[in-house]
């Protein structure tokens, strides 16, 4: 028994497994790095709290309300936390967000299981960007400028909190009424659409099975679900600006869909902009990358800053 106690001690102190909050060692020191708020809770489901990590904005002026960035995390809609925002492709653009005066929320939603689907949690996030609207004077939030950005799964589900209509998004009735006009979305990496399969050709999804959580179903089961799911049935010269930024070496979701999404705003005269990063695959691994994970998160803020700032 002994053994076995400082067998994982020494785990623990390597940072090896999660520790009793969820993060593992390292982890913590990276969220040491920020000032922030753990445990908001943006609304209550079937007795579960669903929470918002607060990470606070830095050297804003006097009197001044922080604009902020809503951050969906991925992990193929059923898995992943609210804290992969400290992953190496979005920490640095995290930095640079609350250096210049700008709040971020990273959000828990519900994940597809239990015949849950990403309708749930396109939900949930909507509900999420209503609480922060409607609490706006607690936080010192701007209620005119925010966005929203996340990474595969939550790069889709970005675009969905963005572009979805809110009427076909309604969730907690006690944040119903509290409409969402987002500036801008910073999309990492997504699925662009469920309606034209053969953007997943050659990458991880390329059998609809391996999506059927998202679902709860097949697309061709699910017709309706999956339009309503699809960021690119969305786009009009009205929706908001939108980023993508894509490795054009993705195995599980080929840049194809970014690339799809440039043609269908191009043709309905929609504001999206690619940015290509060479040698890159999911979640920009790889060698020789370019631009640089640096870089790469440095342009994604200098994307966001004008937008939310007007600087």
């Amino acid at each position: 028994m002994k053994k076995i106690y400082v067998c994982m001690l020494g785990v623990l102190l390597l940072g090896g497994i999660s520790s009793v909050y969820g993060l593992t060692e390292a982890e913590q020191l990276k969220l040491d790095a920020f000032q922030y708020e753990k445990g908001i809770v943006y609304k209550t489901v079937d007795g579960k709290n669903l929470d918002l990590v607060y990470f606070k904005p830095q050297n804003l002026k006097p009197g001044e309300k922080a604009p902020w960035m809503l951050f969906v995390h991925g992990g193929g809609w059923r898995g992943g936390n609210e804290y992969n925002i400290l992953r190496p492709a979005f920490s640095g653009t995290l930095k640079t967000l609350t250096e210049n005066g700008i709040a971020c929320f990273s959000v828990k939603y519900r994940l597809t299981r239990n015949h849950l689907t990403a309708f749930d949690s396109v939900v949930d996030c909507k509900d999420a960007a209503r609480f922060l609207l409607q609490h706006a004077s607690t936080y010192n939030l701007d209620p005119e400028r925010y966005g929203v950005w996340g990474g595969s799964a939550g790069g889709h589900l970005s675009l969905m909190t963005a572009l979805g209509n809110d009427e076909d998004f309604t969730g907690d009735s006690a944040l119903a009424g509290v409409p969402l006009q987002f500036k801008c979305v910073a999309s990492y990496f997504p699925l662009t659409t469920l309606v034209n399969p053969d953007v997943l050709t050659g990458s991880k999804f390329e059998d609809p099975e391996v999506l059927r959580h998202v679902l709860d179903g097949l697309f061709s089961e699910k017709p309706e679900l999956a339009r309503l799911l699809s960021p690119t049935e969305y786009l009009t010269p009205e929706t908001p600006p939108v980023l993508l930024l894509h490795g054009d070496k993705d195995p599980i979701l080929s840049i194809t869909n970014s690339l799809y999404m440039m043609a269908v705003a191009q043709e309905k005269g929609a504001d999206v902009e690619l940015l290509t990063v060479k040698n890159a695959a999911h979640s920009f691994g790889g060698k020789n990358i370019s631009p640089s994970m640096e870089e790469v998160n440095e342009l994604s803020a200098q994307y966001i800053i004008p937008r939310l700032t007007g600087k």
